[in-house]
């Protein structure tokens, strides 16, 4: 296969960077750098295992094998999988043989901690079965989640009752009714205590508190991310004034519980006038373990009660352990790897609102006795509205403190006797404020999906749990999906939503899913239902995917060193439940992207545990510091925080906000009111937000102004994600972005980075070394003058892409920030490090050296395809074209990787020009129609491929010289390019629903739902025998697609050119 060269193209490298692809390594070394930032380098060419992304591996109600396993580990590790986030649920898949928590299933999961402790791969294994958090057929009703309940019996006396109370109805569950097995539902059905009897005059007239479903914790919103869900409850300094006769006397309830027999009849003399009785009551909340697999199935335990978790985590966890036995000690030798960790998933269990000891509880955490107040949860005006929405806060922050203690923070302690950690995602239908919950674990998470639901609060909220908690991971439930994924997901569509979650500050990108395969020679195989990006070893692209996942890796190295850096630390309200949302004006584009001052949120427990000042900063115990403090737009706030805040203005801090004018809380009630009044009245002075905006106290200053205009939704950028953007009921939990931009600006506090057009931006101090991780969101090349607050330090561009690190040249330092002149290709990122003094002398050079086109390769190619997969062995392509428009229907459908090969000569002597000569045969040339100048040698060559779809590996003269999974789609050739006779590979892999379709156009031979759900295993299946429907070539257990559905473009588009750089320029 003789190639030939027509010309050199140079074209006056009029075609440059900004056309041509991401900015080549210049030519500038990088100098000698202290230890410190020789360690930083060294972890970002070779980051460690500690760095590499996870996955959550699904395992599919009993659809398990041992060799499965060991091939899905295996696969992981081979692709720079770093470790899993273990499950068994049911998704949409007829059950398998394996009984969970059977004999054979704990001999699986021993195998599974076996080989990933043989492997390095770490295991966190989710606290129960199904992912909503920790529950089992071994939780008792007694032990499951409580709803206080209660029935009403209206008398008049004088004269006596004596008769049975009607038992409380049970409350539907919002999950959970209806999944159990028969004997099961029954039990949980059945189970009543009694709790109390309460009587008091009825009032003459009707009264009611609104929506005191969610109030009172009957109900808690499934998800925070759907439209008209409340992020959280208000808490106004004044209601509405009751109907005249409308409430119940809190001093006139009379406790009747001594009087009432275990049959429910009560004995009472009843007073004179018209009593009502409440029998009270609690029952189970009714939600289950979902999705669990079947043998999984049972209520889920008392989230607010210890034993109830104890008896849970010795029934599962104990289980296991007694099972594996004593766990191997991690050296060097043997790396970290095994079972590490446990997990609390997403909550999605609803609300609960009693446990036995919840009155002891309430009257030692608030002061007072519920009893008197108890009405109130049925509905009924207590005292006076404000008094039974005070009780009733005070209700759902004792409910909050309780499942933080004796839930999370008790697993939390259960794990580490036994050496683990604990990883929490803190939201959805939780009835805890979720910062505060959050904060309970080793490796806090949040969840953006790809497709679905809009949860990138969650991802914000994760990200403060951890830089206000010292955490130094942080992780997300990475691109979950509903249907709509369809295999057709991968790393190069992934890369944007990815890089803003990363700029956002997550540093362990966890993959939704890995489904567990059992079988080895069935793809794509199993699926976790319609869920979830399809993220395992049938993949048609893995083998290519440690490309990406070396990206990551780098990417999370570079975002776990040293502080990040951030001026703004908004205070989140009290109260549960409670979602933070940043504010709307503080972002910008969903998803949302910070602006020129990055910005956290704090619980106040962290307020007041973990924040001092010093020289008028905010800082936490491990040095991260913020500039200024964002109160949220309440009129109420708890004497202990009030307090705190006054500690934190005196000693030199800036706070921006309203002035608070009473308590939340019933507890301390006047007095409370009393002490925040004058608290206020000495911190915020004769401030009023309009005439007076600041006042000074201690050494520091309460800034307040009148709110602004609450910023409208922004839809989501669908070229990035396909979620559902719901705007809030209050979009502006705080005063607008623009107060703590001016009071920043009066303090002389710059932006911390500025470009034009706007690009994303993360930034950590590590020592002497500043990082900034900068990313183009855009689907198209910028040009971008970027200023970053450093000064005096000299920038260098580190490509996470290739692990390359070059100096920039080009900058201008000026009012202690840097301005540099940065260039990237569609959606790419760079890290700009400024480490060592600037030169004093400018230094030369370009950021970005031009490079030109130097012809394009053409045709003939051989391709060869896998018979395996239904393609040809041999096919001859005279052009590049997409496969689906190929006559051949074993390419047109194909799916899967097909290799193209050819072989060009570099160019010959200098100067001279040439026409393109036809190469003979099966052969590949090279089209130009410039020349080289005389006496200048390239000094790099690159091979550009064009447009891939959708991944490819390159081959030159026998040297792998990567993948391509991203723009610029090209990989440099300079060491292994030579003058003549190069011979080039290109394997390129397509996605799964070509061939998916393909198959379409044959007979069934399984049988699928409406959905698309795979109804039950075929007999042909189970059986081992041939497929009846033999020209079908996969099979999944979801079906997507029917033989009508258009086919995606696939194969090396191009065209496929020659890429230079000349030495000097």
């Amino acid at each position: 296969m003789k190639k030939a060269l027509a010309t050199w193209v140079v074209a006056a490298l009029t075609l440059v960077l900004g056309r041509s692809g991401c900015a080549p390594p210049g030519n500038t070394p990088l100098p000698r750098t202290s230890a410190a930032a020789g360690a930083l380098a060294r972890g970002f060419a070779a980051p460690p295992d500690s760095a590499r992304p996870w996955v959550y591996w699904m395992w599919m109600d009993g659809n398990l094998s041992r060799e499965g396993i060991t091939a899905d580990l295996e696969a992981m590790k081979r692709a720079g999988i770093g470790g899993v986030i273990a499950m068994e649920v049911n998704v949409g898949v007829p059950r398998g043989t394996v009984e969970f928590m059977g004999p054979e299933w704990r001999k699986l999961f021993q195998h599974a901690v076996s080989e990933a402790e043989r492997l390095g791969l770490e295991i966190t294994l989710n606290a129960g079965p199904g992912w909503t958090g920790s529950g089992g057929p071994w939780v008792k009703p007694e032990l499951s989640m409580q709803h206080l309940v209660a029935s009403a019996v209206p008398i008049s006396g004088p004269g006596r009752f004596d008769g049975v109370l009607p038992r409380p109805a049970r409350r539907p569950g919002f999950f959970g009714d209806g999944l159990l097995p028969p004997d099961l539902e029954k039990i949980k059905n059945d189970y009543y205590r009694d709790v109390c009897v309460l009587a008091f005059p009825t009032p003459p007239a009707a009264g009611a508190i609104p929506d005191i479903e969610e109030k009172a914790l009957y109900v808690r919103a499934p998800y925070s991310s759907q439209p008209g869900v409340r992020p959280f409850l208000p808490s106004p300094g004044d209601y509405p004034p009751a109907a005249a006769g409308s409430a119940v006397d809190p001093t006139r309830v009379v406790d009747l519980t001594s009087r009432l027999a275990p049959d429910g009849r009560l004995a009472w003399d009843v007073p004179k006038g018209d009593w009502t009785i409440l029998r009270f009551g609690c029952t189970s909340t009714g939600a289950t373990t979902r999705p669990a697999p079947v043998p999984g199935l049972g209520m889920e335990c008392d989230k607010l009660d210890k034993a109830a978790l104890d008896a849970h985590f010795d029934s599962f966890i104990g289980e296991l352990l007694r099972e594996l036995g004593p766990r191997p000690a991690v050296s060097a030798a043997a790396p970290a790897g095994g079972w590490t960790m446990l997990h609390i998933d997403s909550w999605e269990m609803g609300a609960q609102n009693w446990t036995a000891a919840f009155p002891e509880e309430f009257r030692r955490r608030r002061g007072y006795d519920l009893l008197p107040y108890l009405p109130a949860m049925t509905g009924r005006v207590v005292g006076s509205n404000e008094i039974s929405e005070r009780f009733l806060w005070d209700l759902r922050q004792t409910a909050n403190e309780l499942v933080i203690e004796n839930h999370a923070e008790r697993l939390k302690e259960l794990g580490r006797r036994n050496g683990f950690g604990l990883s929490i995602e803190p939201y959805d239908m939780t009835p805890c404020a979720d910062l505060s919950l959050g904060a309970v674990a080793d490796v806090p998470m949040g969840e953006f999906w790809l497709y679905g639901f809009n949860t990138f609060h969650s991802v914000i909220e994760a990200v403060s749990i951890a830089h206000t908690g010292g955490r130094k991971v942080v992780a997300a439930e990475s691109f979950t999906s509903a249907d709509t994924e369809k295999w057709q997901a991968h790393p190069g569509s992934m890369k944007a939503l990815g890089d803003w979650a990363l700029a956002a500050g997550i540093n362990r990108i966890v993959f939704h899913r890995y489904q567990h395969q059992p079988w080895l020679d069935r793809e794509p195989g199993l699926t976790m239902g319609p869920y979830g990006v399809h993220w395992e070893r049938t993949q048609t692209w893995w083998d290519m995917a440690p490309a990406y996942h070396a990206y990551l890796s780098r990417c999370q190295f570079m975002l776990r060193r040293g502080l990040p850096v951030a001026d703004i630390l908004y205070l989140s309200a009290e109260g549960a439940p409670h979602v933070f949302r940043a504010p709307a004006s503080a972002t910008r584009g969903t998803p949302p992207d910070r602006l020129g001052y990055n910005f956290d949120g704090c619980a106040p427990e962290t307020l007041l545990a973990r924040v001092s000042v010093e020289e008028g900063r905010l800082v936490l115990p491990d040095g991260l510091s913020y500039r200024v403090l964002v109160l949220p737009e309440r009129e109420t706030m708890t004497p202990a925080l009030l307090r705190r805040i006054k500690e934190l203005v005196a000693a030199g801090a800036t706070v921006i906000g309203p002035r608070p004018r009473k308590s939340p809380s019933l507890a301390g009630c006047p007095g409370c009111d009393a002490e925040v009044k004058t608290l206020a009245d000495e911190m915020w002075g004769d401030c009023d937000g309009e005439r007076v905006k600041e006042h000074k106290f201690g050494r520091g200053r309460i800034i307040c102004e009148r709110r602004t205009a609450a910023a409208a939704p922004v839809q989501p950028d669908k070229s990035v994600c396909d979620v559902w953007a719901p705007p809030l009921s209050d979009p502006e939990q705080y005063g607008g972005f623009a107060i703590a931009e001016a009071a920043l600006a009066r303090l002389g506090v710059q932006p911390d980075f500025e470009s034009n057009p706007h690009l994303r931006y993360a930034h950590r101090k590590d020592g002497a070394a500043d990082i900034y991780f900068v990313v183009n969101p855009e689907d198209r090349a910028v040009s971008a003058d970027c200023v970053f607050r450093v000064t005096g330090k000299r920038p260098e561009l580190w490509d996470a892409v290739t692990g390359e690190m070059r100096s920039l040249p080009e900058y201008d330092q000026s009012s202690g920030r840097t301005s540099v002149p940065l260039r990237f290709e569609p959606r790419q990122s760079f890290f700009v490090v400024f480490r060592g003094p600037a030169p004093g002398a400018p230094s030369s050079g370009r950021n970005f050296p031009e490079i030109g086109d130097a012809g394009k390769i053409t045709g003939p190619w051989e391709v060869t395809f896998d018979p395996n997969r239904g393609g040809p062995e041999k096919a001859a392509f005279a052009d590049l074209e997409d496969w689906t428009l190929r006559p051949e229907e074993g390419i047109k459908y194909y799916s899967g990787a097909a290799v193209y090969r050819g072989s060009f000569d570099l160019p010959k002597a200098a100067g001279r020009r040439s026409t393109h000569v036809a190469p003979e045969g099966n052969s590949a040339g090279i089209r130009s129609g410039a020349e080289k100048p005389d006496g200048e040698e390239p000094a790099r060559w690159w091979l550009d491929l064009g447009v891939v779809k959708n991944m490819a590996r390159v081959s030159l003269n026998g040297r792998d010289l990567g993948v391509v999974w991203c723009a610029p789609w090209r990989v440099e050739i300079t060491g292994a390019v030579k003058p003549q006779g190069n011979q080039l590979e290109i394997k390129v892999a397509n996605l799964w629903p070509n061939r998916l379709i393909g198959d379409e156009q044959l007979p069934p031979d399984c049988e699928y739902g409406k959905e698309g759900n795979l109804l039950r295993w075929p007999d042909w299946f189970l059986k081992g025998e041939p497929r009846p429907s033999p020209g079908r070539l996969a099979f999944s257990t979801w079906k997507h697609f029917d033989k009508d559905s258009p086919l995606l473009p696939s194969g090396l588009l191009g065209p496929v050119t020659l890429k230079m750089q000349l030495a000097g320029l």
